[in-house]
C-alpha cells in the first residue's frame, strides 16, 4: 500500500524539479491533505484466503 501511495505521489506531485526544500515540503503537504480529504482507498484483489494458499509459510494457520 505504501508503494502504491509513493507511486501516486511521484506521478501527481513530484513530476517536476523543485529548487527549494521548503517548496517540496509544502507541495507534499498539500498533496497529502488532498488525498486524505477525498478518502482514497485501495481495492485489494488479493484476499486473505488467497494469501494463505500462495504464501503458506508467511501466513500460518493457528489451531486452538
Amino acid at each position: 500500500m505504501a508503494e502504491i501511495e509513493l507511486s501516486v505521489l511521484s506521478r501527481q506531485c513530484l513530476d517536476r524539479r523543485m529548487a527549494e526544500k521548503d517548496l517540496l515540503k509544502a507541495e507534499i503537504a498539500a498533496w497529502e491533505k488532498s488525498r486524505n480529504e477525498i478518502f482514497c482507498k485501495t481495492d485489494w484483489q488479493f484476499t486473505t484466503t488467497d494469501a494463505r494458499i500462495k504464501l503458506k509459510r508467511l501466513y500460518p494457520t493457528i489451531n486452538p
